[in-house]
Formats: structure tokens, sequence, C-alpha cells
């Protein structure tokens, strides 16, 4: 990825400004053309691609349209450019390699007119590539690394963000980078920025961690958008919290002391009914709680006194 401005010429003789820009991007990004302006400062905006009027908004509001809703719009741009109603930026979503080629701004007011022009590039890249720099799947407990790819100018603003939540943020001054921003804090700790490149590297990733990545890189004249997909596989198992661990080894250890009672009970029932029944095939009756056994010669005795 390239940004560079490569001329900023004010000629105040001729009551016009020019100012280009050049930006290089990559296949599926979301570029942003800003016009630096509000539209209640000027009387008409204008937008070109190459030479054909492919957008237009009124200080009124009376007149706005985009692609093929204009008189002479591009079919190319069908349903993907978006008309900023307070500025008059223009963007264009999804961008494709035949959407490179200049871009023309023209602003009217009553005092001026001032034309900026956008040198737009966008890099066909082949998908297994481009699927490749964007798509990412991991297993849980892995690190995984997003590149925003190659950046002329680091000096501009770039944040990162997981599921339009804010996570990360870099400036050209280093003490000015920030990480770990997510208010549930489900990342703290566990992200790390690179300031020479932008990249953003995820550590002990985790199942929560899946979704949707997106960086911004932005300056006073462009946004660009990059998307990146992240998928952390859970390892089975692994979804368990300490707590619930515990609570199972515990239902497990209740469950096996339980069947230990059970059959240290029947395993006595089973003996005294062995026991009973070894007493009366050898003659023994079974004697009551109260009653005492009687040895064979005092009962020999007893029936003697009675004689």
């Amino acid at each position: 990825m390239d940004f560079d401005r490569k001329q900023d010429v004010n000629t105040g003789a001729s009551g016009v400004g020019s100012d280009e820009v050049s930006v290089s991007v990559m296949e599926g990004d979301s570029v942003t053309l800003n016009t630096g302006v509000q539209t209640n400062q000027q009387e008409d905006i204008k937008w070109y691609f190459k030479d054909t009027r492919i957008a237009q908004i009124t200080v009124d509001l009376n007149d706005v349209c985009t692609d093929v809703q204009c008189k002479d719009g591009d079919e190319r741009f069908r349903d993907r450019l978006k008309l900023d109603h307070q500025t008059g930026s223009l963007t264009i979503t999804n961008i494709r390699s035949t959407d490179s080629g200049e871009y023309k701004l023209k602003i009217f007011s009553s005092r001026n007119t001032f034309e900026k022009i956008f040198s737009v590039t966008c890099h066909d890249v082949p998908a297994s590539q481009r699927d490749e720099l964007k798509k990412k799947s991991v297993m849980e407990g892995e690190s995984v690394t997003l590149y925003p790819g190659e950046i002329k100018h680091p000096n501009y603003v770039m944040t990162w963000y997981f599921n339009d939540t804010r996570i990360a943020e870099i400036t050209g001054e280093p003490r000015k980078i920030c990480t770990d921003v997510h208010r549930d804090g489900i990342l703290r700790d566990r992200l790390k920025l690179d300031h020479q490149t932008g990249s953003l590297t995820i550590t002990n990733t985790r199942n929560t961690d899946s979704g949707v990545y997106e960086l911004d890189i932005s300056s006073s004249s462009f946004n660009v958008k990059r998307s990146f997909s992240v998928s952390v596989t859970a390892v089975p198992g692994s979804g368990l919290s300490s707590a619930a661990v515990v609570g199972i080894c515990a239902v497990v250890l209740l469950v096996a002391a339980a069947a230990g009672v059970i059959f240290w009970n029947s395993k006595v029932r089973r003996k005294d009914t062995r026991m009973q029944h070894n007493d009366q095939t050898n003659g023994v009756k079974g004697l009551s709680p109260n009653q005492t056994e009687i040895e064979p010669d005092a009962a020999s005795e007893t029936s003697m006194e009675h004689l």
C-alpha cells in the first residue's frame, strides 16, 4: 500500500486551486476521498472519473446523485459509491482493479472554484494471496498477526477495530501508540502493535477472538479501510473454565463415592445372607437380639432336672 502526495498548488491569480493526491490500494478495500470542506461552505460539489460525472451534491441537497443516478454516470460503480452529505466526500466500496484512474473533485463557490485530483491505483492481487493476507485461521492458544501491507508513509494514523470497536491505534509519534482499549477487555494484555509496519499480533488466541478486524488508515485527504477475517478453532475441552472443570471433578467424585457405598452395602448384605444360609444348613436357628445361645451340655442338664 502506497500513499503519496504529488503536488499542492494554489494559484490565487486565476481563482482556481488544484491539489493532487496519489492513492494505491488493494482489491476489496474501501477508499474515501475527502473534500476537506463542509457542504454549507460552497454551492456545488461534483465528482468525475476519467471526465465522466459519477457523483454530485448541492448545498441545499436538491440535486444529489451517485453512479448511474447521475445523467452521465458510469455503470461500473453501481451500488458501490457513497456520498457524505455533510462534506461531499466520496467513498468507493469493494474497490476493483478496473476502478483505477483519475478522480477529479470540483468545488464551486461564489468566490472561486477548487479542483482536486486523486490518482487511484488498485492492485489486482491473486485471490490466493489476498486470502492469505486477509483470512487467518489458527488453533486456540496460538498467535496470529495481521499485516496491513507495505506502507510508504507510516506517519498516517492507523486504527485497528474488532467488530467495530477500536482496539489499537498508532500515529507518527511512538508515545501515542495504544492497545487494549476494548471496552469489555477480552483482548487485554494480548495485543502487540508494530510501530514500523502497523501490523497487529494477537497472542494466546481464544475462540472469542474470532470475527472481523478492520484497519483504518487515514490522512487529511483520504481514508482506506481494509478488513481481515480471523477464525480461532477451539481445542477440544478447552472451552471449559477452571471452575467448570472443578465442578465436574467434584460430581465425578461424589458419584464414585456413592457407587462405592452402594457396592459395599450390597457386599455386606450378600455376606449376611450366606452366613444365615450356612447356619440354617448346620441346624442353627437364628436368634433374636434378646436371646443368647445355650451350650449343648447346659441344655442336657436342664432337661435332667425336670425328670
